[in-house]
């Protein structure tokens, strides 16, 4: 009978703790599974045309990026990863190379005048995914 009693004592707070997590945790593990992930400004190198960005054209990209709204997510079919790298009817991409842990993870951001593309690259993976940025928009028009 005591047994019984410990036992269900354990599992109502195993499970408690499992259904109201902290708010540390919870951050954390959303931080781990967002698509659109935040950009700080170390360890960052930007680049247009192979032309690197510095100072203050880096902090405004790195902003006007982090603020930009998330659209949707694109499917990447096998076979058509090379449409996704290499758009027909773009300008030439931001180039963003950061390291996410310890990975390193490349970010190709192309700008139309409706929303803005995003090819996530790390590893051997892609992630395709729309960014709606008046700012970088309008910033790729101005400054290219």
């Amino acid at each position: 009978m005591t047994w019984t009693i410990i036992s269900i004592i354990l599992i109502s707070l195993l499970k408690i703790l499992v259904t109201c997590l902290p708010t540390g945790p919870v951050e954390w593990l959303i931080r781990k599974f967002e698509t659109h992930s935040k950009l700080g400004d170390e360890n960052i190198t930007l680049s247009i045309d192979g032309r690197r960005l510095e100072g203050e054209d880096k902090t405004k990209v790195i902003n006007d990026f982090n603020e930009a709204i998330f659209l949707k997510k694109h499917y990447i079919f096998p076979g058509t990863e090379e449409l996704y790298l290499n758009p027909e009817n773009s300008d030439s991409p931001i180039v963003i190379e950061t390291k996410r842990g310890n990975k390193d993870v490349k970010l190709f951001v192309y700008r139309y005048k409706d929303r803005v593309d995003v090819v996530k690259q790390f590893k051997k993976k892609l992630v395709a995914y729309s960014l709606m940025s008046e700012s970088l928009q309008k910033y790729s028009i101005r400054k290219i």
